[in-house]
């Protein structure tokens, strides 16, 4: 079940599907503390609750000046579409 370390923090647990069903609130306050909680079905791991991890957001325009495209990026290919027309694998 439970486990809190030495250090207050929240450790590992695992479940069955429903008695996490049952008890899905306060397994969600375990997980936001930083616990793990595993869910199982028929003894078999399922799913594991985690707290969530908020992504920052992509600032535009990051790579402005370090990212550049050939003026000929899309220039034709024959050969390319040669292959592609006559399905040459070479």
């Amino acid at each position: 079940m439970t486990k809190v370390l030495d250090d207050g923090s929240v450790g590992d647990m695992t479940l069955n599907l429903y008695e996490a069903k049952t008890r899905l609130s306060s397994l969600v306050e375990l997980a936001a503390a930083g616990g793990e909680i595993i869910i199982a079905k028929n003894g078999k791991p399922m799913a594991k609750l985690v707290a969530f991890k908020q992504r920052p957001l992509r600032k535009p325009g990051k790579y402005k000046g370090k990212v550049w495209m050939s003026k000929d990026f899309d220039a034709p290919m024959p050969d390319v579409e040669d292959a592609f027309d006559n399905n040459v694998i070479e």
